[in-house]
């Protein structure tokens, strides 16, 4: 009985905390069109988040130390200071350089989005874009931030660490190229849920861009072989998910 009553107080508890989690999270748009900062911000606002906005990437700089958001969304093509150099310059020198950074943009080449990833960008999005998904990309990013909640029957979580590029097991620092770290991200940021092939791809690669039937399977191989097998689950004939329950 005693143990029932622990499991339902820690079940409570957790759904507690991952509201919380969601609760009165802020975004800061950065973006010179005034029409793209009034419907961001009130699409955003209709979901429950609290919006900033600024006109430049100077003022978007100065308005990352002012109030601290959870999230900035970044246009790429700005006068002065562009998109890129904003980004740069809040991983480098801001007081809150941990801070998810997602560009928002019409520049939708190959080049610009390497570009804002390596800048030290969480996500890029290319105009135009519904705002159901939009909504949809920004809470799976926030999810990201989230401390998972432990359970003694479960194995110990991956730790994402964003910054460094790198899963952190326990005690461990695992270090992983770009594209298998993009996938156990995504993989980690909804546990137990299934991943399609075509959702991994679009989310991982990008839209329309052609790879290999085996592209996924080798580098979820090559991540099993750095973190260890029983993490990421095959579900056959549709795609992956990330697990920490013990088999």
């Amino acid at each position: 009985m005693l143990k029932i009553i622990f499991r339902l107080f820690y079940i409570v508890g957790g759904l507690l905390f991952l509201i919380k989690g969601f609760m009165n999270k802020s975004i800061l748009i950065v973006d010179d069109e005034q029409d793209i900062r009034q419907i961001l911000s009130y699409n955003l606002r209709k979901e429950g988040f609290d919006t900033y906005e600024a006109t430049n990437g100077e003022e978007g700089i100065r308005m990352v130390e002012k109030v601290n958001p959870d999230l900035v969304i970044l246009d790429v093509m700005m006068p002065g200071m562009d998109g890129i150099e904003v980004c740069e310059s809040i991983r480098k020198t801001s007081t809150n350089p941990q801070v998810l950074i997602c560009f928002l943009t019409a520049r939708g080449e190959d080049y610009s989005q390497i570009a804002g990833l390596d800048a030290g960008a969480d996500d890029y999005i290319s105009k135009p874009i519904k705002p159901k998904v939009l909504i949809s990309r920004i809470n799976a990013l926030i999810r990201r931030t989230i401390p998972p909640i432990i359970n003694t029957d479960e194995m110990p979580p991956l730790i994402v660490n964003r910054d460094k590029y790198l899963i952190q097991k326990g005690n461990k620092e695992i270090q992983l190229p770009r594209k298998e770290f993009e996938l156990i991200s995504l993989l980690i940021s909804q546990p137990e849920v299934v991943f399609q092939r075509n959702d991994i791809l679009n989310s991982v690669w990008g839209e329309g861009v052609i790879v290999g039937d085996r592209t996924i399977d080798v580098h979820v191989r090559k991540i099993r072989e750095k973190i260890g097998e029983e993490y990421v689950i095959t579900v056959k004939g549709i795609g992956y998910k990330y697990s920490l329950k013990k088999k």
